[in-house]
Formats: structure tokens, sequence, C-alpha cells
């Protein structure tokens, strides 16, 4: 496939963002840190805790709206709990300088929404979250608010992940649909596909043992980000079981962690988001929207059968879930061209043909 002249950036032009100045950081980048499709963000030296969160607007630097609103500064070199309920602002050791013609967005990496890790980038001048507009050139900084679990991190700790675009590159309704129907973006044999995306519902049917999902539980022990396999799980979940009705009932402000039906399937020439909570399906959010890079549930890449884990809370009220109940939708974009490496082709990809999976810090 020719490099197309719109669409999501791979992980060779990503590099060469850094080579040509477009992109800067403190330091060199970590072995592992560009995806197929994003570049993961570093923590720097110190968090602010803040008084409230804040929009910076578009007549202010992030470091106006920090000076007003600090509570106190905390160092991050060697490490520092963040607890839950407060809210932290991060200097990010990675900087930009975007062309004219490009723009970025930016997510929770999977484990960080898996912890109910409450993040969002900002920029000066910011008028949206996680929106950085074409030509952008400054800092980056990530608001930080652990919801569930205390949390350990450090300088180079990466919670987020951020995605370069040119142009216009999102697949509309029929060529979903065709894409669909080429490739099987997800398993379901009759794909609803409205507002954009393909749906995704969820699976409260349970697995052999019935086993449906996981609540987190409150005053647990700390969760250090950048340890893998450290914490027993029943410490910090409790887990949820089906017991043959196939519902589920949602207590509001609790923190779930469930999964969808279908298997999803990301080919190599594109790159899939989960949307945001939309009011149209309950009174409840699939919390954090995530990023699936080129190759999720690629079988060629290990990952036949790949369900997509859903982090789900309540609003106001306590709200019935039942098996098969649309949950989300995923919208594809085109990539610029191939990436060098797909999710799961040696990469370490830790959600690489999951099924239900609270996030790699937990032992199994």
């Amino acid at each position: 496939m020719m490099a197309r002249d719109t669409g999501i950036l791979a992980d060779r032009a990503i590099s060469a963002l850094f080579e040509t100045g477009r992109l800067n950081s403190e330091r060199e980048l970590d072995r592992d840190q560009i995806q197929p499709a994003s570049l993961d963000l570093r923590l720097g030296s110190k968090a602010f805790r803040v008084r409230a969160s804040f929009m910076p607007g578009p007549s202010h630097l992030v470091s106006d709206k920090l000076d007003r609103l600090s509570l106190h500064v905390i160092d991050l070199s060697q490490g520092a709990v963040l607890e839950t309920g407060c809210v932290y602002i991060v200097p990010l050791m990675e900087s930009l300088a975007l062309p004219a013609d490009m723009s970025a967005s930016a997510n929770p990496k999977s484990s960080t929404g898996r912890l109910d890790i409450f993040t969002r980038v900002i920029t000066d001048y910011a008028q949206e979250f996680d929106k950085i507009p074409p030509g952008y050139s400054g800092p980056l900084y990530l608001e930080i608010s652990p919801r569930t679990f205390p949390i350990v991190v450090r300088r180079g700790s990466r919670l987020s992940q951020i995605r370069f675009r040119v142009g216009q590159s999102l697949l509309g309704e029929p060529e979903l649909l065709k894409l669909h129907e080429s490739e099987t973006l997800v398993a379901s044999k009759q794909p609803n596909v409205s507002g954009g995306g393909i749906a995704l519902s969820i699976d409260l049917s349970g697995d052999k043992d019935g086993l449906i999902g996981y609540r987190g539980k409150h005053h647990t022990a700390v969760v250090d980000v950048d340890e893998k396999d450290q914490h027993d799980i029943f410490d910090f979940w409790e887990p949820l079981y089906s017991r043959g009705r196939n519902e589920l009932i949602l207590d509001p402000d609790e923190f779930y962690i469930l999964v969808s039906r279908e298997a999803v399937h990301v080919p190599p020439d594109y790159a899939a988001e989960m949307t945001p909570f939309d009011p149209l399906v309950g009174e409840f959010r699939v919390h954090y929207a995530g990023f699936f890079d080129p190759g999720f549930g690629h079988a060629p890449a290990g990952g036949r059968g790949s369900r997509a884990v859903l982090e789900v809370r309540s609003h106001e009220v306590p709200f019935i879930l039942e098996d098969g109940q649309i949950v989300g939708r995923l919208v594809y974009e085109h990539m610029q061209e191939k990436p060098a490496s797909l999710y799961g082709s040696g990469l370490g990809s830790n959600y690489q043909a999951q099924g239900l999976k609270l996030s790699k810090h937990f032992r199994i």
C-alpha cells in the first residue's frame, strides 16, 4: 500500500517527527515508546496538586493557571503517591512543534484506564482536553486524577498516549460497512453501524466459571504504575459472577471492568478508537475512550478473538446492564501507511488475544 496524503501517522513517521524537531523530549526515547500508531507520553519530574481541574482557554498558558491554582508541588524524581480524589497537573517530557497541516489527539493508555486513573492532556491556550490543534507549538501537560486506587508514579511513567493525523481520515458509514464485509471488524452476524461507528455490546453471559467482570475495591494499598504482576487481584478487585441472570446492576460511582461480547479486529492499514459515552444508550458510560492499534485482533499478529475490555461507571442512578446491550462504538481511521510493527507482533503487547483481563499490574 502506498502512503496516503491523509491519515494517522505510523511508527516510522512518528520517529521522523523527532528527527525533524516537530517532536522534542527532555531525554532520549524509551525503546518501546513508539507504538504502531501512537507515542507514549512520559511524566516529567514534578506534579502540581491543584484545587480543581481547569481549561486554559484561548488567552492563557497552563503555567499561568498553575501559578494561581497550585496547592503544592510534588517531586516525582524518586516516585510519589498520587491520592484518589485529588487532581494533579504534570508537565510532560515531550513537547510539540506541529506543522500547519498536522493535528494530534491523546488518550489514556489501556493500563491507565483499567486502573480507573482519569487522565487528560492539556496544551497552552487549549479549549478542549486531549485535542491538539494543527500547528500547535509548545509544552504538553497531563491532568491526573486517580479515582479508585492511589497510585505511585515517577519521572518517566507513561499514562497517556498521543496520535498524529494529517487531514480527515475517518471512515464514513458506507466505507466502514464495506471494510467490515471484507475484514470482519467485529464478530457479529448483523453489525450495527450508525453514528459513524460500529457497535460493541456487553458480554454478561460469563466464562466457564460464570465470571462476568470485576468491581474495584475501596481503601486499598497503592498501585505502582510501572510494575507488572505485582499485586494480588483479590486485594483490589471483587469478582462478579452471572448467577444465570445475564445482567448486572451498576451502582453509582462504582468502577467495573467488563468485556465486549464481540471480538474486535483492526486491520493493519487502519486504526480504531472507542468513542466516548453516548447518552442515548443509558445512564452509564464506558469510562475511557481507548485507542486500538493496527493489528489488534489481527490473526497473523496473534490476536484472533481479541475482545475489548470496558471500563464502566454508572451515573447518578443505579442502572441495569443486560447481556448484549450496546455500550459503545468503534470508529475507524485510515493510516497514512502500514506500520513497521503491528500490535502484538513481537512488541510485548499486553492485551493481544485478550478476553476479560485486568491491567498488567495484577497477578493472574
